[in-house]
């Protein structure tokens, strides 16, 4: 688990800041290494030449000692020890031993600590081993113990023990291994340092266009300030315009879309303003005739109350296209509770295409209740699918609109009868491309703001081409609780 944490926060760790813990972390191995190597050389080179002189200085000792031991002169031992401990060259003998064939003390250098006649100590007598030297530590402190048979003409007369400080010897190696220590540091870390300036200086147009896509997510994408391609060289100077030409692209494809959808729009106003034209102007031709009928033969009661009935009814249908159109086009203020008579009202906005191309319309509104906060929405949403519908079917063709609660959905189906729904529309209504098929024809009203609207509202959309024509299926949940907002788009 704590190793799955530090990966997680080693991943957070931005390039800039990653790169430079590596170099660091290599360097600190390669000078660890390093290191003990040297460490490691030099304890050997000092421990090889602490025994060769060591060694040298029992060669001479013993030679001088021949005559002494056959003799069993002490005072001379004495003296020619003492002599070789002011004599010593690298090495500091603290202790030296001459024993005798027999093991006994002839002479040392510190005779009240080892007397003469007496056995070898046991710190010395084998100390030193087989090689004839070994080496100690304790603490702060070193020493080596040197061994060396004294012969002559193949006779063994005696033996030489010497103790040695090499406590110099060890404070060098401390010193080196600080040393080694301060270098590296000073070197690693001023290696790291520099590697994450480098690779800051490497990642800045990174950064530049990092923070320039996180600027185009979350408004209008930027192109990379001019600065900033003016100072960059090579590569990054190609990656710098090959985006600015992508946002330039992008720039133009979504001033486009505005203008695509400005011009929906105002195709949209056009229809309904001729539909609405058509829709008034005819029972205006009657109310005209009925007023004429009026002026001259208003005294009759029986021609005064038809003309009056025929007044009023169409005055009541102008009245009911254009509550329809309202609530239908204009944004409402808050949202408001869609119920069964809305949709019946859209009967009214798609009657006039009907009739013009002489189309049969099944309508079936199943709703029995109201649904909180989504009138807007699904109006323009069934209304957009009607009308696509009737520009779909050929004259004297039929459509079918269906409205019914099923599992706490409310499903709309629309069906036409024309030869079936374009690809490019079935993408435009189900993966949110633009409803444009391919060399630019539109190929349907609207279809970007259906699927939008029912995004919005959580709707899911299922597209069924069939023998008879294409079948289009949206399903939306209902909200828990009356009065839930919507965003609308008018």
């Amino acid at each position: 688990m704590r190793r799955l944490r530090l990966d997680v926060r080693l991943d957070r760790l931005p390039v800039s800041v990653k790169l430079p813990l590596v170099v660091m972390i290599f360097m600190g191995a390669v000078a660890a290494i390093a290191s003990e190597r040297v460490l490691t050389r030099l304890a050997e080179a000092q421990t090889r030449h602490l025994e060769d002189l060591a060694l040298v200085h029992l060669d001479t000792l013993s030679s001088a000692l021949v005559e002494p031991l056959v003799r069993d002169d002490v005072w001379e031992a004495f003296a020619l020890i003492a002599r070789a401990h002011e004599s010593h060259a690298g090495l500091k003998p603290t202790l030296t031993v001459v024993a005798r064939a027999d093991g006994s003390v002839l002479a040392a250098s510190d005779p009240r600590a080892v007397p003469a006649f007496e056995p070898i100590p046991e710190d010395l007598a084998g100390a030193a081993g087989s090689a004839g030297w070994s080496l100690t530590t304790e603490g702060d402190e070193a020493q080596a113990l040197a061994q060396r048979e004294v012969t002559s003409g193949g006779v063994r007369l005696g033996s030489i023990h010497t103790r040695f400080d090499v406590t110099p010897f060890l404070e060098e190696r401390r010193s080196v291994l600080w040393t080694l220590v301060v270098t590296n540091g000073a070197v690693t870390l001023s290696l790291s340092l520099l590697a994450w300036a480098v690779v800051r200086r490497m990642m800045r147009p990174m950064q530049i266009l990092a923070e320039t896509l996180q600027a185009g997510a979350e408004g209008e994408v930027a192109p990379i300030p001019a600065a900033a391609l003016a100072s960059a060289r090579g590569e990054v100077a190609g990656v710098f315009r090959r985006f600015n030409a992508l946002a330039a692209a992008v720039r133009e494809r979504e001033a486009l879309a505005r203008k695509l959808a400005e011009e929906e729009r105002l195709a949209s106003l056009g229809r309904l303003a001729s539909s609405m034209a058509h829709e008034i102007n005819n029972p205006l031709g009657g109310l005209l005739n009925a007023v004429d009928t009026l002026e001259a033969h208003g005294d009759a009661a029986d021609v005064r109350d038809r003309s009056l009935g025929l007044i009023r009814r169409g005055l009541h249908g102008i009245r009911d296209v254009v509550r329809s159109t309202l609530a239908t086009y204009r944004p409402d203020r808050e949202a408001r509770d869609l119920r069964p008579t809305d949709l019946d009202d859209l009967r009214l906005l798609v009657d006039p295409e009907v009739r013009r191309k002489t189309l049969g319309l099944v309508w079936h509104n199943r709703l029995d209740r109201d649904i909180p906060g989504l009138a807007g929405p699904i109006r323009q949403i069934a209304l957009n699918l009607l009308l696509n519908a009737c520009a779909a079917t050929p004259p004297g063709g039929r459509l079918t609109f269906e409205a019914v609660m099923d599992e706490g959905m409310l499903e709309l189906v629309v069906a036409d009868g024309g030869a079936g729904m374009p690809q490019a529309a079935v993408d435009a209504l189900l993966d949110g491309r633009p409803d444009e098929a391919d060399g630019g024809v539109r190929i349907g009203i609207g279809l970007g703001i259906v699927r939008r609207l029912a995004g919005e509202a959580g709707g899911r959309f299922a597209v069924e081409n069939t023998a008879s024509g294409a079948r289009v299926r949206v399903r939306l949940p209902m909200p828990s609780t009356r009065g839930q907002e919507l965003r609308h788009v008018a």
